[in-house]
């Protein structure tokens, strides 16, 4: 799920300190559950960290001093579950609050996968969806593949299925077809970092929906944790962008496409720029035309 360079990354609990000293989102823009695993291994390895409902307790000094390998891993056991609860009810409450939003009969297109395969249950845009499932609304959802990697084909199409939502696949190239044709009310994605300003990092592609639902009048809406914000960037031109290897293009799942040696890149995100996005959706509530004032306000209010 995460790829690690440091050299402690087969360091037992020196793997955990390595990571839990990089800030979630730091480095690079990445996906929904590289972020959420940053961050539990930060509350874990944090000697005293606050939660809403207990603290973390100390886990790899102190008290766990000279504990064996299988005690350690029961603690860690514990917190992972904790951690996962957490994220759980992280995730309906955005579910909830993005439910809201929606409206009976509407079309949703979606990009790339936020759901339960990338958090816990609800997923994070999916989970909007997921909500107002359960309250007896019907909706229709269009997946983008998601080129390269399918993400949408393989994972949320599959997802959507399983819960009984009715969704349709559609290549990335044909959702300004499906807009045009009246067939999407909103755009509903997930995000792998936010800057102050609220321009927001996403799988590659989804800059062109945003583009795309603008021109057609149609809302872009954004389903985020609170920690996918990085209010330490003012905007999204600070956002490092992935370069993936180029043979996810020209040898996908191995099969090759492209003659061999031609010049490929294959950025991983795109940042798609505050003003096309109508509304961020989070745990804490829904920012209305995100600005770095909007999201200052929604933090300093709910904090």
């Amino acid at each position: 799920i995460v790829e690690n360079s440091d050299p402690r990354a087969h360091d037992g609990l020196g793997s955990l300190r390595g990571a839990a000293s990089r800030r979630p989102g730091e480095g690079h823009a990445r996906r929904d559950v590289a972020v959420v695993v940053n961050v539990a291994l930060g509350l874990i390895a944090q000697s005293q960290v606050q939660s809403e409902a207990r603290p973390y307790a100390p886990l790899v000094a102190g008290e766990n001093a000279g504990r064996s390998v299988e005690q350690l891993q029961r603690r860690l056991l514990q917190e992972a579950l904790a951690i996962r609860e957490e994220d759980a009810r992280m995730c309906r409450a955005i579910g909830e609050n993005g439910a809201d939003l929606l409206k009976e009969g509407d079309g949703i297109l979606t990009h790339c996968n936020a759901g339960a395969l990338a958090t816990a249950e609800y997923g994070t845009a999916l989970a909007a969806v997921f909500v107002a499932h359960e309250r007896g609304m019907r909706l229709r959802l269009f997946a983008d593949e998601t080129r390269p990697l399918l993400q949408g084909a393989r994972l949320t199409a599959w997802e959507l299925m399983e819960a009984g939502v009715d969704v349709t696949l559609i290549c990335d190239n044909m959702a300004g077809q499906v807009m045009k044709e009246g067939k999407i009310q909103r755009v509903l994605v997930g995000a792998d970092r936010i800057a102050a300003n609220g321009d927001t990092a996403n799988k590659i592609g989804t800059y062109s929906v945003a583009v795309l639902a603008k021109e057609h009048g149609i809302p872009f809406c954004v389903a985020a944790p609170s920690s996918t914000f990085d209010l330490s960037i003012p905007d999204g031109s600070h956002i490092p962008i992935e370069q993936r290897s180029p043979e996810e293009v020209v040898n996908g799942f191995g099969r090759r496409t492209a003659p061999e040696g031609v010049k490929v890149y294959n950025p991983a995100f795109d940042v798609t720029p505050a003003r096309y996005i109508a509304a961020i959706i989070t745990e804490r509530g829904v920012i209305q035309r995100p600005t770095t004032e909007t999201i200052q306000r929604h933090f300093a209010e709910r904090a």
